[in-house]
């Protein structure tokens, strides 16, 4: 796959139009790497200009911050915008909404001052702007699709419409959980506990949302975050849904809808 460093660009005296963000599970978890090839596959296919840090992209320190170590955040946060600063970045574009939140809120008051944008809002504007290109009639016309809005994404930042609008490009029909938008439930990953179990209760959240959206009927849970598709997957997994539910990440649908193989 084309996927140029920003350290090459530069070497080769070019800029690149955006950085991509890939964040640690995008990198590292199997299933999310297939997330990340997606959405290159798109940025590649569209012609956009891109970057990755490559082994220059250290952990945001979100994890780190949620779980109370703050003096862990604020080394990890300035190495990474020492880095950024260092290469003259402007834009970056990220798949993680707890890295979007991060680097978008947190950074500036340590020096780092971006314009971040979420992959949902990216994608949206290449639909929009005639870039992505969605075929009437296409594989998921008809199907039912269920939104689940990442906490990050939804509450924190106020993002609701950009990835309902990628998905009704797909020429599919969006079926809404009870608890959505404003209301939406947690996945049950965010504020560091994707990295420990829960605590003893009679239910872990991500089966009650598991159960919430299976409950719409819908044969695709769509999500744009990679904590919440590795919550819904082992959600949908503990149901035994797994031949019948997929959970996939909004690249991976216009990817897919687009024939990107």
């Amino acid at each position: 796959m084309n996927v140029p460093t920003i350290a090459e660009m530069t070497a080769a005296g070019e800029t690149p139009e955006v950085l991509f963000w890939v964040g640690c599970l995008g990198s590292f978890d199997d299933r999310n790497k297939r997330v990340t090839k997606a959405f290159v596959k798109i940025l590649n296919a569209v012609g956009v200009k891109f970057a990755v840090l490559g082994t220059e992209e250290g952990c945001t320190g979100d994890p780190a911050r949620r779980a109370g170590n703050e003096f862990l955040f604020q080394m990890q946060a300035m190495n990474n915008i020492q880095v950024m600063n260092g290469y003259g970045v402007k834009k970056i574009v990220t798949a993680c909404p707890h890295c979007f939140n991060t680097i978008k809120n947190e950074y500036p008051e340590l020096g780092g001052n971006y314009e971040v944008i979420h992959h949902s809002t990216f994608l949206q504007q290449l639909i929009n702007e005639g870039r992505v290109k969605m075929q009437e009639g296409g594989s998921f016309k008809g199907k039912k699709i269920t939104y689940h809005d990442s906490c990050y994404l939804g509450r924190a930042n106020g993002i609701y419409e950009a990835p309902r609008e990628v998905l009704e490009a797909l020429d599919a029909d969006l079926v809404e959980m009870k608890r959505c938008r404003t209301t939406g439930l947690c996945c049950g990953a965010g504020g560091g506990q994707m990295f420990k179990e829960p605590e003893p209760g009679h239910k872990d959240i991500n089966i009650e949302r598991t159960e919430e959206a299976l409950a719409t009927g819908a044969t695709t849970i769509a999500v744009a975050c990679p904590f919440c598709l590795t919550m819904m997957n082992d959600g949908v997994k503990n149901k035994e849904k797994e031949a019948e539910v997929k959970v996939k990440d909004l690249a991976e649908l216009i990817a897919e809808a687009q024939g990107l193989k």
